[in-house]
């Protein structure tokens, strides 16, 4: 499916169909996107729902500018959880449920922030790339690990968020780091910031190439901002 497609896909089920906020859902391969819990009790009647998933969506209302300006960032700390279902795992508390999910491919944001939504998309791979996720992976979990084992514990995913966020990969800094920045600049004012604000916001877009629509909620069109 192509980007635009989905980001209007996600935004007309904003729209019309979402039921609870702060709830992870799965986009299919059929259009539909379900709560992860429905995914759950249908994986029961029709294992091959596992292989219908093809991307994680998250919603929630932004209570901060930031928050709607820098999605992926906010939510940096599932990025890692589709990822490791999509190559073979699945966490210990089956987040994404008890069986991996071999054809995800996308990391969606959609987030209101007073009379706008913002629909983010981001490509799997390109981030695990970018984020260096694999090296990280393999560095928690050892390289034949799959093999012999597919669950990850909270500790190794702990561990795995730790080393992504670590990295010096926005403007020079780890990703905590640039968020703050972020924070202190678009909530606090901070206009002497901008510098790095600049370069953070470049790293942002060149580490996750996210695409990215924005509508206004009164008429759901499209808007610049």
């Amino acid at each position: 499916m192509a980007a635009h497609y989905i980001v209007e896909r996600v935004k007309d089920w904003y729209r019309t169909e979402r039921d609870e906020m702060f709830e992870r859902h799965l986009l299919l391969n059929s259009d539909n996107i379900i709560t992860v819990r429905l995914y759950k009790s249908s994986y029961e009647r029709n294992p091959t729902m596992s292989e219908q998933a093809i991307g994680l969506v998250y919603a929630y209302d932004s209570v901060e500018i930031v928050q709607f300006e820098f999605p992926t960032f906010y939510l940096h700390i599932y990025l890692p959880i589709p990822y490791l279902y999509k190559i073979g795992y699945i966490t210990e508390d089956e987040w994404l449920g008890p069986v991996p999910l071999p054809n995800m491919k996308y990391f969606i944001a959609a987030t209101q922030f007073t009379d706008r939504l913002a629909v983010e998309l981001v490509d799997l791979n390109v981030a695990a790339n970018n984020l260096n996720l694999r090296r990280i992976v393999v560095s928690v979990l050892g390289p034949t690990l799959l093999r012999t084992k597919t669950v990850i514990t909270y500790d190794e995913l702990d561990n795995i968020r730790r080393r992504m966020r670590n990295q010096e990969l926005f403007g020079g800094r780890s990703l905590l780091d640039a968020w703050t920045i972020l924070y202190e600049f678009f909530n606090k004012n901070k206009r002497g910031l901008v510098n790095e604000v600049v370069k953070i916001s470049q790293d942002y877009n060149r580490v996750f190439r996210p695409y990215r629509a924005v509508y206004n909620t009164r008429t759901w069109k499209p808007v610049l901002s």
